[in-house]
């Protein structure tokens, strides 16, 4: 009796071959992509938690001692340098994983070094969202404008936010420029001469073996 792979024409079987191997890199890079899915979304929920955890902290900063401030506060950025840790070897070596988590890392740099120092800003550095960065900014000059934001953290504000922009590879107008040039903290401007004219992966690694110090 005549199998069924003895009816297929000689030609047809390296068709179908080449088309099983399709199958599976196709599977192959299915499941990859999912498994780098999961792993950025674990990765933002734990920032997200550690941004909370800042952001909480600002917020009810009257209610509390300058000690215990100060002291909450060095432990929140304590436990984001462990999660830079954590990033950092994850990353190493994995050039899909730079391209997705990269700007994560340059993101928690600026926080742990305190060049950014609003943890919403810093979240969205992290997720690349310029366009969200860029409504943020819009709702400040209007806050501004009317009196519901204070000038001082306003400039602050606008200085990370525009900061991040040009990290992210968006366009900043000739007036941004000279503001951020105007009001760079020097912990900001250390972040940027750290982290200017690299690629993603030499950023990472300049800001790992960097000595980025909170500055004032």
């Amino acid at each position: 009796m005549e199998t069924y792979n003895s009816l297929i024409p000689p030609y047809l079987h390296f068709v179908i071959d080449n088309m099983a191997a399709h199958c599976d890199r196709d599977r192959m890079a299915s499941r990859g992509n999912l498994e780098t899915g999961k792993l950025r979304q674990n990765m933002e929920e734990q920032l997200d938690r550690l941004m909370q955890q800042l952001q909480d902290l600002e917020e009810c900063r009257e209610e509390l001692d300058e000690e215990e401030y100060e002291e909450t506060k060095k432990e929140t950025l304590e436990q984001l340098s462990e999660f830079n840790d954590s990033l950092k070897k994850i990353l190493k070596g994995d050039m899909t994983l730079v391209d997705e988590l990269g700007g994560m890392q340059l993101a928690i740099q600026a926080a742990i070094s305190q060049a950014f120092k609003t943890p919403e800003v810093i979240r969205l550095f992290a997720k690349k969202q310029p366009g969200q960065l860029r409504t943020r900014l819009a709702e400040m000059d209007r806050d501004v404008m009317v009196g519901k934001l204070s000038r001082d953290v306003y400039t602050q504000q606008k200085v990370e936010i525009l900061t991040a922009l040009r990290k992210l590879g968006e366009k900043l107008t000739a007036e941004d420029e000279t503001f951020l040039s105007e009001n760079a903290t020097a912990s900001l401007s250390q972040f940027e001469k750290v982290t200017g004219n690299m690629g993603s992966e030499d950023k990472i690694m300049a800001l790992a073996s960097s000595g980025v110090k909170t500055k004032t």
